[in-house]
């Protein structure tokens, strides 16, 4: 029997947020896209748990804070853009965050941040502001041994149902005619000559101008294999879900190196822990044990609540600490975006619309920090 034909503008390997959002974009600059994942749609670290929006901080700023900071600040107009397209919630919300100070230099370092964020997030046209709260200040979630100095609550950070943003994003690639999405379809190739992508198996014959290769840290030895250079690296985190009601408004906390974050559906999210050595990605009981206790320990409103969910996995963390976005070198119609590690959510829509005007030779109106470009990356 002869092999069907199918032929599109681009071709996304990879089916997490990068990209899926990578994705919707080309699509709404008219491009016709295929979307390539090996397993299912949030296979890999983006069908995590967390869903923590959170800015760097407002010193020693940099391309990467401000690009990150228009990302976050254009987020919450992408999001209901993208729940009132689909129909389907991606659990956004400007939640804001606290971060409790544990020593008078930590107190004396923030009122300092806090006098920059007057430069940095302009709060008189944005809102976004940094405060430092004294000691004392909302023990009604967060326990007043935890911060003795005070603490600083911020109002840019926000969050996002993982899960939900990605069933919004693939939603939106069925709703289109020129969008289709194929899970179990696993990518060994592109000949950039023909645009015929190589895969494992099926009788489909796929092709495409050009290929995003946004796989997450799978795409780190795809990259190796297409320019004889590993830039990347998996790093195993855990996070889990306890039940929340009651808790849907609250802020994110931040202390201890973890991440409390209520979301509207009743549960809080808490994580995650990072390991660099691991030997796979299986849910480590230990780590639950572990994450529990420490987020208790200064955010007493967990106590005796259920764990419902638990999640680990690897994500993606180039050599070079920034997401690596554009034209892989050698190649002419290869390109990669991946690397976003604990930011992806947040900017995720921004490099998507980076990337495609790049394919499409626009300027984009927030350009691509450099740290992002290809020849920051590769020697």
């Amino acid at each position: 029997m002869a092999s069907s034909r199918s032929t599109f503008d681009l071709a996304v390997v990879g089916a997490g947020v990068f990209g899926l959002a990578i994705a919707r974009e080309a699509m709404r600059q008219g491009l016709s896209v295929v979307v390539l994942e090996k397993d299912k749609v949030g296979a890999g670290s983006s069908g995590g748990l967390l869903g923590a929006l959170m800015p760097h901080m407002p010193a020693r700023w940099n391309p990467k804070k401000a690009f990150q900071f228009a990302a976050l600040s254009s987020l919450a107009a992408h999001a209901q853009a993208l729940e009132e397209e689909t129909g389907v919630s991606t659990g956004y919300l400007r939640c804001g965050r606290i971060l409790p100070l544990t020593t008078q230099d930590k107190l004396d370092h923030h009122l300092e941040r806090a006098e920059e964020a007057l430069e940095r997030w302009h709060p008189e046209e944005t809102g976004f502001r940094y405060h430092v709260e004294p000691s004392g200040s909302r023990t009604d979630w967060i326990s007043a041994q935890s911060a003795p100095f005070g603490l600083v609550h911020e109002t840019l950070a926000a969050r996002m149902s993982p899960r939900g943003c990605l069933e919004a994003l693939a939603r939106s690639l069925s709703l289109s005619d020129r969008g289709r999405l194929i899970e179990g379809a696993d990518v060994t190739g592109f000949d950039e000559a023909s645009g015929r992508i190589l895969l494992a198996e099926g009788a489909e014959e796929i092709v495409a101008g050009r290929l995003v290769v946004a796989t997450g840290h799978h795409a780190f030895p795809m990259i190796a294999e297409l320019t004889g250079q590993m830039i990347g690296r998996g790093e195993k985190g855990q996070a889990l879900l306890m039940e929340g009601k009651g808790l849907e408004d609250r802020p994110a906390i931040y202390c201890d190196g973890l991440y409390v974050v209520p979301h509207g559906n009743g549960t809080v999210a808490v994580g995650s822990t990072s390991d660099r050595s691991f030997t796979d990605a299986a849910v480590d009981p230990e780590r639950t044990r572990e994450l529990v206790e420490r987020a208790t320990a200064f955010c007493p409103s967990l106590a005796g609540r259920e764990v419902v969910n638990v999640w680990a996995g690897i994500r993606p963390r180039c050599n070079r600490r920034d997401p690596l976005v554009g034209l892989l070198p050698g190649h002419k119609k290869t390109y990669a975006a991946t690397g976003g590690f604990k930011i992806s959510f947040g900017i995720a829509h921004l490099v998507a619309e980076c990337l495609v005007a790049e394919l499409t030779d626009q300027t984009p109106a927030t350009p691509l920090p450099g740290s992002f470009r290809p020849a920051a990356h590769f020697e």
